[in-house]
C-alpha cells in the first residue's frame, strides 16, 4: 500500500468519524454527560420529533424514549436481560400494534440527569423494537412541561 493510499484511507475514516459524531448529536442530542445533576432537566426535541435521553437505570446507562403518552415505563427483552431483570407475572397490554403479552417487573431507581425516582413500575415487553419507552409511571411524578421543542421535567417528591 502506498503512502498516498494510507493518507487518504485516514482522511476518509476521520471524516466518517466526524459525520457520525455530528449525527448523533443530532438524532440523540440528550446525553447523560449533558444533562447535569440538578432537580430539573431539560431534554431537547431530536430530529425525528421525539425525545431521547441517555438515563440510569438501576445504575446502568440506557437509551430512553421519553412519552408522555405510555402508561407505563416498557423495556425490551434486551435491556432487561442487561440490567438481570426477572418477573413471573405476565399480563395482557394494549399497545399501538395490538395486544400483547408483557411482564409486570420494578424498578429500583431510574435517573435523568439530577431527576430520579425510586420502585417504579414497569413491564418487560419482549416484542419491543426500541430499548427502554419511559411513560407515566415515572413521569406522573415529576413536574412535566413541553415548550418550544424543550421538554423540562422537575423533581417533585
Amino acid at each position: 500500500m502506498s503512502r498516498n493510499t494510507i493518507i487518504v484511507s485516514i482522511i476518509w475514516l476521520a471524516l466518517a468519524g466526524g459525520l457520525y459524531y455530528l449525527m448523533d448529536g443530532i438524532l440523540n442530542p440528550n446525553k447523560l454527560s449533558g444533562l447535569g445533576n440538578k432537580e430539573e432537566v431539560v431534554l431537547r426535541r431530536g430530529a425525528d420529533g421525539h425525545y431521547r435521553a441517555e438515563a440510569l437505570i438501576n445504575g446502568q446507562r440506557v437509551d430512553v424514549l421519553v412519552d408522555t403518552g405510555a402508561t407505563g415505563v416498557a423495556i425490551s427483552q434486551r435491556i432487561a436481560d442487561k440490567l438481570g431483570l426477572t418477573s413471573r407475572n405476565a399480563i395482557m397490554t394494549s399497545t399501538a400494534n395490538g395486544d400483547t403479552v408483557a411482564y409486570m417487573t420494578r424498578l429500583g431507581s431510574v435517573k435523568i440527569g439530577g431527576v430520579e425516582a425510586k420502585d417504579v413500575a414497569a413491564v418487560i415487553a419482549p416484542g419491543l423494537d426500541g430499548d427502554v419507552l419511559l411513560g407515566m409511571s415515572f413521569l406522573g411524578r415529576m413536574d412535566v412541561r413541553l415548550f418550544q421543542g424543550n421538554m423540562t421535567i422537575k423533581q417533585v417528591e
